[in-house]
């Protein structure tokens, strides 16, 4: 558990939901700076209000909504009233709801949730119903729960995802950019270098990018740079080793940018996703006692 007085949250996977991230939060000063997810955002809310930048406008989730956002969307994330906001969410892979959507719906093609938020208190307790299932053991509540509520959601709020086909030059420049910069991760050019490289000049590849991914280039670079050190905290390389294979100076650099933007540090991260069954096996403490203690009224 990650927390700082007010503030805590918990980020971690149970290994019976293969592909799907967990997270419990409470969070006052918290600002989440723009990124993405692979995964979809599944984020209900409790108490308080949650407010992100999405779609070109804030949007505004309070207690008894869901934000939802779908995979690589940027997005940012604060509170939207003096006491924060208190969550839970799940983030299930593009394959999972592929998957049950096509048992569940008529969907066809990518499906996504076409409103960023929802409100139905009805599917926010079944998230937290998923995340108590999870901290239990019980497998067969934690995925049953989940299907139900992806499901849910789906249906009400569900439709097919455009497919992102660079056609104008714009697009095409800036898809080209994408790829320098991920194969030159740990020392990317300068904006002028590169679009000097691409034939371009440097505020029209700005613009181009900002149209094409929703954020600079160098913001998309930081949120690639968190993406991989996930990846290799998840594989147990130490923090301080992740950040300079993925570019970052030193670990104080990788800690600053990834609590930004996944809300925990790079230290709680690997800690909680590195056998969740130990932390409440272990002591003997049942986890539904630990929740209840930590987040009470969840």
């Amino acid at each position: 558990m990650a927390g700082v007085g007010q503030e805590r949250a918990r980020h971690w996977q149970y290994a019976e939901l293969p592909g799907v991230d967990l997270l419990r939060a409470r969070y006052v000063r918290k600002t989440f700076v723009r990124h993405t997810h692979e995964n979809f955002v599944i984020a209900a809310i409790t108490d308080g209000v949650e407010v992100f930048h999405h779609g070109g406008a804030d949007q505004y989730a309070g207690a008894g909504a869901l934000a939802l956002v779908n995979p690589d969307t940027s997005h940012t994330g604060r509170a939207g009233v003096p006491e924060g906001w208190r969550y839970g969410a799940v983030y299930p892979s593009p394959e999972l709801v592929a998957e049950i959507a096509a048992e569940t719906t008529v969907l066809r093609g990518a499906p996504g949730f076409m409103s960023p938020v929802v409100d139905d208190p009805y599917t926010v307790g079944l998230v937290h119903q998923v995340l108590r299932a999870a901290d239990e053991g019980n497998a067969l509540a934690a995925d049953t729960l989940l299907r139900v509520a992806v499901t849910r959601l789906l249906r009400i709020n569900g439709g097919t995802l455009p497919q992102r086909v660079p056609r104008t030059a714009g697009a095409r420049v800036a898809a080209r950019a994408r790829a320098v910069l991920e194969e030159r991760i740990v020392r990317p050019p300068t904006l002028e270098r590169l679009a000097g490289d691409l034939g371009t000049s440097p505020f029209a590849l700005l613009r181009a990018f900002r149209d094409a991914y929703g954020m600079p280039p160098h913001a998309w670079l930081t949120d690639v740079r968190v993406r991989r050190a996930r990846r290799l905290l998840d594989a147990g390389v130490v923090p301080a080793e992740v950040a300079l294979t993925v570019g970052f100076t030193d670990q104080p650099h990788l800690n600053r940018h990834f609590t930004r933007i996944v809300g925990v540090p790079p230290g709680a991260y690997q800690r909680e996703r590195k056998n969740v069954q130990d932390l409440w096996e272990g002591t003997g403490l049942r986890s539904h006692a630990w929740q209840k203690k930590q987040f009470p009224q969840t």
